[in-house]
């Protein structure tokens, strides 16, 4: 599942793409820029698929315009990726991305204000990554985080740290 959110800054607004997977409630994929342009969706797909190399997978999402581009659908036919959308104001239909969001609005941006979009940056980075995937429990989950649940089901596949390309910078 993909959405999209705005994080303040003092310099102006950033937007935040995130891919979750929806088995494990892993943020597997996500791109921060002071855009919203189509790149900004395809960069967080692009982590999640070098992360996670998927044989065969769904991206769900809404019908926003980062995701109904033309680069966007081509980026998932070249990955073997296929589309999925959900239909115009239906806000249940990934409201596992937005209670990430929820989440990360409540427990870090109600809390702090960021100068720099790298400040910004690894405050997310430190949030899903070092937070949220590792140790937030859900009790969908028997109560397991993300990388928990993971392990549980797949113990043999390794929930080493990410590659290096996807540490703020």
């Amino acid at each position: 599942m993909a959405d999209l959110t705005y994080i303040p800054a003092w310099a102006g607004f950033l937007y935040l793409a995130a891919v979750l997977d929806a088995f494990s409630r892993r943020i597997v994929g996500w791109a921060m820029e002071a855009h919203l342009r189509t790149e900004l969706g395809r960069e967080a797909l692009n982590m999640a698929l070098a992360r996670r190399r998927p044989a065969a997978v769904i991206h769900h999402s809404d019908q926003g315009t980062q995701y109904t581009s033309i680069a966007f659908g081509r980026r998932c036919r070249e990955a073997g990726v296929r589309p999925s959308m959900g239909s115009v104001g239906d806000c249940f239909d990934h409201a596992l991305c937005a209670s990430f969001f929820a989440t990360l609005e409540c427990e870090l941006l109600d809390r702090r204000r960021f100068r720099t979009p790298v400040e910004a940056r690894r405050a997310v980075f430190e949030f899903s990554e070092g937070r949220d995937n590792p140790h937030r429990r859900h009790s969908a989950l028997d109560y397991l985080s993300p990388i928990n649940y993971e392990t549980s089901h797949h113990p043999r596949e390794s929930t080493a740290s990410p590659p290096p390309s996807t540490r703020p910078g």
